[in-house]
């Protein structure tokens, strides 16, 4: 699943660099002119003049004419959209944060199926465990927790395997388990609050070297204008934007994954001094 997510890095990049291409295509079809116009340009000036036979004119002119012309490519639509220029007048601060954003798109997802995975009946589960134990089918109670997939199950069979040897051993094993298990419900949330706190950081590096860069520029002209002064500040305040863009979402579910979280810790020690008190009561 990890691997399989963080193929979108690989796509994103390959979107952009096809992107970036367009602005060469721009460039040609501006600095090329149709061949018939400037015939026809010559064709006028010469017969204006009277010293050229425009009869060699005219057949020069059919000549240009009869040659074919390529039609030029017309750009994506992904280069149209204005993604791409956007993208290229951030500078070389982009790219760290579009590292980010497609690092905290690939941990959220991942975060989100495992821990939509890790939900279980926590009540049903316990009226199995309870009924089995009450019984005196270890055995079933075991099969019960078996049978369940998530953190809270697997806490509960840890502390079930030790049930033969008293109440202590049950407390210390559900102990060790929910740690371990802790450890699996929280791992990848030091990236995402890493991602967060470094995309608007980064944002601004980027805002102070394109600032820096426009002072510079404004130094060197000789006569400034507002609009060389607007336009300079506007393509250094992009990385400014697309950082906070990036850190905002990326907290927004590093908090719900925390609260997720907490929801299983509470349901665990539920679970587990359930768990104890019904052994506890069966050895008395």
């Amino acid at each position: 699943m990890r691997r399989a997510l963080f193929i979108i890095p690989t796509a994103l990049l390959t979107l952009v660099l096809i992107g970036s291409t367009s602005p060469v295509l721009a460039q040609e079809e501006t600095a090329e002119e149709p061949m018939e116009t400037a015939a026809a340009m010559a064709e006028s000036a010469l017969a204006d003049t009277g010293l050229v036979d425009t009869t060699a004119v005219d057949t020069l002119a059919a000549m240009v004419e009869e040659e074919p012309v390529e039609p030029e490519p017309e750009p994506s639509g992904f280069a149209q959209s204005g993604l791409v220029e956007f993208f290229q007048k951030g500078g070389k601060f982009m790219w760290g944060l579009l590292f980010l954003s497609v690092v905290g798109v690939a941990v959220i997802i991942e975060r989100a199926i495992t821990l939509q995975k890790a939900k279980a009946d926590v009540r049903k589960l316990m009226e199995g465990v309870v009924l089995s134990l009450k019984k005196g089918d270890l055995e079933g109670a075991l099969d019960v927790c078996a049978g369940t997939r998530g953190p809270i199950p697997q806490i509960l069979h840890a502390g079930l395997r030790q049930a033969k040897k008293g109440t202590v051993a049950v407390e210390k094993a559900i102990e060790t388990a929910g740690i371990i298990e802790m450890s699996f419900l929280e791992r990848g949330l030091i990236i995402l609050a890493t991602v967060a706190n470094v995309a608007p950081l980064l944002g601004f590096l980027g805002t102070v070297s394109g600032m820096i860069a426009a002072f510079e520029a404004i130094a060197q002209a000789e006569q400034v204008s507002a609009k060389l002064v607007a336009s300079g500040i506007s393509e250094a305040l992009i990385t400014t934007m697309s950082g906070l863009t990036i850190a905002i979402p990326v907290q927004i579910a590093h908090n719900l994954f925390v609260q997720r979280i907490d929801r299983f810790v509470v349901e665990m020690e539920d679970s587990a001094a359930e768990l104890v008190d019904t052994l506890a009561s069966m050895n008395e």
